[in-house]
């Protein structure tokens, strides 16, 4: 989305920087194949709709389904603070599937973000439960594709 096709902004990017600190400037640039099943994306999408004054409900039940049929094996977000823009702050969780989070070999991302609304701050969790590490196997978020 920033880089634009191909990575044709890249070296333009790379040379504003440069231009900005006065120092050499390394890019390193990673595709994310399915933003879905990224956390921290997931939840910059609904806070940024909490933002737009979208119901905290339908964001919430849009981003688990559409995690779930991405591919994710279980999704829980919390969204915490003003929400409706009422005087008292409260917590609503939504969850999916399954998110062991006792369990160590389970293979559970986790992100955040915040809403600054004009009721004040509602800050977004999001885990999202990707399946079992096996003993013996080495964990790669399979989220990120680095390109070198």
């Amino acid at each position: 989305v920033i880089i634009g096709r191909k990575g044709a902004s890249v070296n333009v990017l790379r040379s504003k920087l440069q231009d900005m600190t006065q120092k050499k400037v390394k890019i390193d640039v990673r595709e994310i194949t399915k933003p879905e099943l990224d956390p921290t994306l997931v939840a910059e999408s609904i806070a940024e709709q909490l933002e737009r004054r979208i119901s905290w409900k339908r964001a919430m039940k849009q981003a688990v389904q559409k995690t779930m049929k991405a591919g994710g094996n279980g999704v829980m977000i919390t969204v915490a603070g003003r929400l409706g823009g009422s005087d008292m702050g409260r917590v609503d969780t939504v969850r999916e599937g399954r998110i062991p989070r006792h369990t160590l070999r389970a293979a559970i991302e986790y992100g955040t973000a915040e809403a600054n609304t004009t009721y004040g701050v509602i800050g977004v969790k999001v885990w999202v439960y990707l399946g079992e590490i096996l003993p013996g196997e080495e964990y790669h978020a399979h989220l990120t594709i680095e390109a070198q």
